[in-house]
């Protein structure tokens, strides 16, 4: 029997219908809320914040003036968050949204290429993921505010808290210093050029010049947006040289079109650069000089840098190269004048030699894809392939020293990481790498004869050899959140490295070999509510290790192939009133090796076991104009055989660091001072046996007053500066007497013209 139903209830069932739909949405609703704020941790008031999926956007608000943005959504899963703001690089980030409230997002934008208004350091422990676990200290780099020395080569970026040194001058690459290590000739430091998601490997390992050599000078100084370093041993994405400090180079994605011509009265560089498009760049600099000291050194250097980022449906591919070449003649090792420390002989004289002299070039070309095969899941395909020479002539004091090389490295990597859920990320990769070094010669020349500057004399082949170092490595990472206040990282690489020396002067001496090595990381940070009183703080812990030189040199045993190292840190950071506080101890013990092959006689020599600790205390205060960072750093480092100190390894590290945005007249100015203490030399001969170098003091500073509306910068530039780099020990032939040496670091002052073209590059001048 057909039952009717009443008209006047259709009307209520619609209605009880509407009701009930939504519940079930409902109940998945998610919120999001978050901060947006600019380099300098300053909020950002009126910025884009959209919540995108599968290329809808499905949620769109602007930030308030605290900052603060909040994004309701219908479901919880993958989106992809975008923030946009005038005047600064949009931002976007891959999130998981879950039902309910979800922990706060701080979202950090970095100014258009052209200008960065801050020279920055941030802790960022939290905000660490599964390619980037540990909380590294991230430098934003002010292009018209100058961080490299003008006129001369140098670390393109001064990093609050790692001063540089050079241990010869002319074109050699200065060093950054980690506390208590010695970043020059094979010291466990890692440096990478950041291509897209690829870390470039910066290190040239057992080269001539020594092992480990990393050169950030075939960088142009302009194209550097951030400087970010890191505990190497505590990401399974680093590998070889990552013991006691990882520095990567963030490169800008665009840049407008600029001249800039930096001189004093003997040094002259010139930086031209420009985007061709919205999503590419190219840069160009020369330099000539003599320096500051008495041998001229008649320096030329021509570097071009160029990226190019193509956005293909799912990919987004990087392209990055380098040309470099560079030549000069080396100021030379004088005895240091402190009485205090050193006793001058005045019929030995020195290690200046007029024959000295080096040459350099390199090329290399990196590529990066980005294959985005979902919300969650990424595909990183990444390779680079270079070569590089270099022809050094340079006296220690026992005759002339000739090292030579010429080498090609050829890498890639593959990376698939999915984001799961916010407890659980994952990360697998596969690096390879292979390292060939040609002709690694080092040859020692007869002693020099005044009569006959242009005399070489007879000379000893000391070593020959082509090497070929050829790591294989399998890595595997996991991170996520246990609850709201707890972060985890997870990872394990293992190296297989095969060593491959073919000895051209003793055939004996020759030799292959597999070596493998696992190198376990583990990082957890307990991450507080900022109304807490407690500190953020991050627990490391990792094994690590760094290939050494395979050349038995006029030795007669196969030297250890690898150095392995235990590594455990600590940082705690908290930021009061805008004032952050930060701390790190560290420790690292390094195995005992047989390594290196001396410039002098050509043999090996022990290093190790060794202990180093160290604690670095920063204090960091933002204001409306500015910025001011204080670092200091004591460490301890031994070898626990002898108890005796580290050769080479600064001891106590101090940084001040000041920038004003807005002076008088529109001036800006960035000043900062730098003091590293007295570092152990090793032994010597007569008249003393333990050697201690002198303490090194550095003022440098910068004022740059724009014109023509932010079009063009005009500025001076300083340094003053005293005591020596590259500060050792040499004896002096025919005497057996031995003096500490090293080059004397002088003061000076320049004038920097900048020009940018197009558009004002100074909003709000």
């Amino acid at each position: 029997m057909k039952r009717n139903v009443s008209p006047v209830r259709i009307p209520r069932l619609c209605l009880l219908l509407f009701l009930l739909l939504p519940i079930p949405v409902l109940s998945q609703q998610a919120i999001v809320r978050g901060r947006v704020t600019d380099p300098q941790h300053n909020v950002l008031l009126n910025a884009s914040v959209q919540l995108v999926s599968h290329g809808q956007v499905v949620g769109q608000t602007s930030s308030g003036p605290d900052g603060i943005f909040e994004l309701k959504v219908v479901s919880a899963g993958q989106f992809d968050l975008k923030v946009e703001a005038t005047g600064f690089r949009a931002v976007e980030r891959s999130i998981t949204v879950h039902p309910g409230d979800n922990p706060d997002i701080e979202i950090a934008v970095s100014q258009l290429a052209s200008r960065v208004d801050s020279v920055t350091v941030t802790a960022g422990v939290n905000e660490s993921d599964v390619f980037s676990p540990d909380p590294g200290e991230k430098v934003f780099v002010r292009q018209d505010l100058l961080d490299a020395n003008p006129g001369r080569p140098g670390a393109p970026v001064s990093i609050p808290g790692y001063p540089t040194e050079t241990a010869s001058g002319g074109i050699k690459a200065p060093q950054y210093f980690a506390p208590g290590v010695a970043g020059d000739h094979g010291e466990p430091i890692a440096q990478y050029i950041a291509v897209g998601t690829y870390l470039v490997p910066n290190n040239l390992s057992a080269n001539a010049h020594g092992n480990g050599y990393a050169d950030p000078n075939i960088l142009i100084p302009e194209i550097i947006e951030s400087a970010q370093l890191d505990g190497g041993a505590y990401n399974a994405r680093k590998g070889n040289h990552s013991v006691n400090l990882a520095a990567t180079y963030g490169l800008r994605s665009r840049m407008d079109p600029f001249v800039t011509l930096t001189g004093d009265y003997r040094d002259v560089d010139v930086a031209a650069g420009l985007s061709p498009t919205p999503d590419s760049w190219t840069a160009f600099s020369a330099s000539y000089g003599n320096g500051f000291l008495d041998r001229l050194e008649h320096r030329q250097q021509y570097k071009f840098n160029g990226q190019r980022v193509f956005h293909l449906d799912q990919h987004r591919l990087t392209l990055f190269g380098i040309g470099y070449y560079g030549s000069s003649y080396i100021p030379g090792l004088v005895p240091l004048s402190s009485s205090a420390v050193n006793v001058r002989f005045p019929n030995v004289g020195d290690t200046i030699d007029p024959r000295q002299k080096d040459q350099t070039h390199t090329a290399l070309v990196a590529a990066n894809d980005v294959w985005k095969l979902s919300g969650s899941q990424q595909l990183h395909l990444s390779g680079f392939f270079r070569t590089y020479n270099l022809a050094l002539l340079s006296d220690f004091g026992q005759g002339l020293i000739r090292q030579s090389e010429f080498r090609t490295v050829t890498g890639g990597s593959v990376n698939y990481a999915n984001n799961l859920a916010e407890y659980f990320s994952l990360l697998g990769g596969f690096e390879y790498q292979r390292d060939a070094p040609r002709r690694d010669d080092l040859d020692h020349y007869g002693f020099f004869d005044p009569s006959k500057p242009n005399y070489y004399g007879s000379f000893t082949s000391v070593a020959s050899n082509n090497l070929t170092i050829t790591p294989v490595s399998p890595y595997v990472a996991a991170e996520g959140a246990l609850g709201h206040y707890v972060h985890y990282y997870l990872g394990w690489r293992r190296d297989e490295i095969n060593f491959n020396n073919d000895d051209l002067l003793n055939s004996q001496n020759s030799f292959q070999r597999w070596v493998g090595v696992n190198s376990p990381k583990a990082t957890v940070s307990f991450l507080p509510k900022d109304s807490w009183f407690a500190p953020l703080i991050s627990l490391s812990f990792g094994q690590s290790f760094f290939t050494n030189d395979p050349r038995i040199g006029t030795g007669t045993t196969v030297g250890t192939p690898i150095s392995t190292a235990h590594s455990y840190q600590l940082v705690a950071s908290k930021t009061i009133h805008k004032t952050e506080l930060r701390m790190t101890l560290g420790h690292v013990t390094q195995s005992q090796t047989l390594v290196k092959v001396d410039p002098d006689t050509g043999l090996q020599f022990d290093e190790g076991p060794s202990r180093l600790r160290f604690i670095t205390i920063a204090v960091r205060h933002n204001f409306q104009f500015g910025s001011i960072l204080a670092t200091f750093s004591k460490a301890d480092g031994r070898d626990l055989y002898s108890r005796e100190p580290t050769p080479e390894a600064p001891r106590t590290l101090f940084d001040f660091l000041g920038s004003i945005q807005k002076l008088p007249f529109h001036l800006q100015a960035r000043g900062e001072f730098e003091y590293g203490g007295a570092k152990p030399l090793g032994t010597g001969c007569a008249p003393i046996n333990a050697w201690v170098g002198v303490p090194v003091k550095e003022f440098r500073g910068a004022m740059v007053r724009p014109f023509l509306n932010g079009r063009m910068d005009a500025g001076v530039n300083f340094l003053v500066a005293r005591g020596y780099t590259g500060q050792t020990t040499e004896t002096f032939f025919p005497s057996n007497i031995s003096a500490i040496v090293g080059v004397r670091m002088p003061s000076y002052a320049g004038v920097t013209l900048s020009y940018r073209f197009g558009r004002s590059a100074a909003p709000g001048y």
